[in-house]
């Protein structure tokens, strides 16, 4: 099992578990980015995300620590620590180690899931996580959507990037999907850590549409190689939620999230249109799973033997993704947003 050719420890934004996975007084253990992380939640509802370890003996949190009020307390000696990793009492001691402190990330929560900022060289967020209704600036809310449904397909053999390239992949839907849509790009915006793809969608064999009357479409907003958001319009309103979170170097976990729209008006019978939406959800995190299929078993090619229909997208967007990178293939992230705002 080679090594993949892209890190797999970007910076930006990554999911690490949904919001009903920490409740109050909860301690999840998790890994990635090659690390034990733990994720706890105070008794008010605060969350934290760090490193899974005791800066005292090395004890793991995940293992027997628990949360006491505000703080995280180790089965070993019973330090405790706050939601920033500083350590705030030693039970047997008058004052507490304040040398010392467990790395934890920011963190923040939308769309019921929790994402990390992840940078190696420790630097904070300089672009914010997209939401999946917000994001947008449409008025739309969770409250105009049945509830969220799920997949979650834990270590895959795959790079966060793949994912994102096929925002820009017009021909697979009807190899993969057997689908007979045309997707025409109406936009192309990479010049931020946040990009934008949205494109309109024509039919196979129906040759005299016209774009501007096309009435069919989907957005999409990519906040780094992290998570991707789109919006379907059209036929059937849905959004998605698309996260690929690296593990080690090799692998990686998938959670992939649908929002169905509810009806405009009330419908009829309302039981038999809440089961229609959960079928279309599951018919499009079917279509995610054949995605994930062809990712899972994917040799990065670089350079690719584009088609020339295939050049502007697949540059664009490679050539926006080398900025997440922080060992040198593409200069850090930081670096280039900063040399942007200075032009």
């Amino acid at each position: 099992m080679a090594k993949p050719p892209l890190s797999m420890t970007p910076t930006g934004w990554f999911q690490v578990a949904w919001s009903d996975e920490i409740g109050a007084g909860d301690v999840h253990r998790m890994h990635y980015f090659g690390q034990d992380l733990i994720g706890w939640r105070t008794e008010s509802g605060e969350l934290s995300v760090m490193h899974a370890y005791c800066e005292h003996l090395g004890a793991h949190l995940g293992f027997g620590g628990r949360v006491t009020g505000e703080v995280i307390q180790c089965p070993f000696h019973g330090w405790q620590w706050n939601t920033e990793g500083r350590n705030v009492c030693i039970p047997y001691e008058k004052r507490p180690n304040r040398g010392r402190r467990i790395p934890s990330f920011p963190v923040v929560e939308r769309n019921a899931s929790i994402y990390i900022w992840h940078d190696v060289h420790g630097r904070e967020p300089f672009f914010d996580a997209p939401d999946v209704f917000a994001s947008f600036d449409d008025g739309s809310s969770v409250d105009d959507y049945y509830p969220q449904q799920r997949l979650f397909e834990p270590g895959h053999e795959m790079h966060p990037q793949y994912v994102l390239e096929n925002g820009v992949d017009v021909e697979h839907f009807r190899y993969v999907h057997e689908t007979p849509i045309n997707p025409v790009f109406t936009r192309h915006d990479f010049d931020q850590p946040i990009s934008y793809v949205d494109f309109t969608i024509t039919f196979d064999g129906d040759e005299e549409q016209v774009i501007d009357d096309v009435r069919s479409g989907v957005q999409a907003i990519n906040g780094g190689l992290g998570i991707a958001v789109t919006k379907s319009w059209g036929m059937i309103d849905n959004r998605t939620i698309s996260c690929v979170t690296p593990v080690d170097e090799r692998t990686s976990d998938v959670r992939f999230m649908t929002y169905i729209g509810k009806p405009k008006r009330a419908p009829r019978d309302p039981e038999k249109a809440r089961i229609k939406a959960e079928q279309f959800g599951n018919e499009v995190i079917r279509q995610f799973t054949q995605d994930i299929f062809i990712w899972s078993h994917q040799r990065y090619s670089d350079p690719p033997a584009l088609a020339t229909s295939e050049v502007q997208g697949f540059t664009a967007i490679r050539e926006w993704a080398r900025q997440f990178y922080p060992d040198g293939i593409g200069g850090s992230a930081a670096e280039v947003n900063a040399a942007r705002q200075k032009g």
